[in-house]
């Protein structure tokens, strides 16, 4: 049964299973004739570090890609900083924060260009701030991307030690390489036995 508050105002789109997120937060990805502040591309040709991909899918409880989600991340450049303004970022190239939706590509992948972040402080690994958002969730997801080929930082690393050893792996994207161009692949996985670990933030 709906509140007074709910029948007179409607519910908020955390409160419903949506999707709102192709015409509320990447509209112009989707086609809508709407502005989109923020979408894919994080770094400009002048952003500090080593230009990369990432790119995955959110996939479900039965093994499939899900066609409608959005997937937010946020990050440090290659030496570790965030933009402290708007002006900021426009001097150094760098957003530090994107979005992609799934429902564009024919493998339903999200992808960003961005740069491999650097540390934030001492002791922390290279790592990306992850949002997922999708069909059926009321409240959005929070997970991280880690690197494979940072296995020392990783090591040390206090968020990364604080996951079971055998589901770490969760959390790590995987690199290659191909005509030049750095890609990290990393899968969400919504449920099942290789669950993407969550966080409670």
């Amino acid at each position: 049964m709906m509140s007074a508050l709910e029948i007179n105002f409607g519910q908020t789109p955390s409160q419903t299973v949506g999707p709102y997120f192709a015409y509320g937060l990447a509209a112009t990805q989707y086609g809508y004739a709407f502005d989109q502040p923020f979408d894919a591309v994080l770094a400009l040709d002048s952003a500090r570090g080593e230009r990369i991909r990432i790119e995955g899918r959110v996939i479900d409880g039965d093994g499939k890609p899900i066609d409608d989600a959005l997937v937010e991340i946020s990050q440090p450049d290659g030496t570790g900083a965030y933009p402290q303004s708007v002006e900021d970022a426009q001097a150094i190239g760098f957003r530090a924060f994107g979005r992609a939706g799934t429902g564009t590509d024919a493998q339903n992948r999200f992808v960003f260009h961005t740069v491999k972040p650097g540390a934030e402080s001492p002791g922390e690994a290279p790592h990306v701030n992850v949002i997922v958002l999708m069909r059926g969730m009321l409240l959005h997801a929070f997970t991280r991307i880690y690197f494979d080929d940072e296995a020392k930082a990783n090591a040390e690393d206090k968020v990364l030690a604080s996951v079971p050893a055998e589901r770490r792996q969760t959390l790590v994207a995987q690199r290659s390489e191909t005509g030049g161009q750095v890609t990290y692949r990393f899968d969400i996985r919504m449920q099942g036995p290789q669950e993407t670990v969550f966080f409670d933030v």
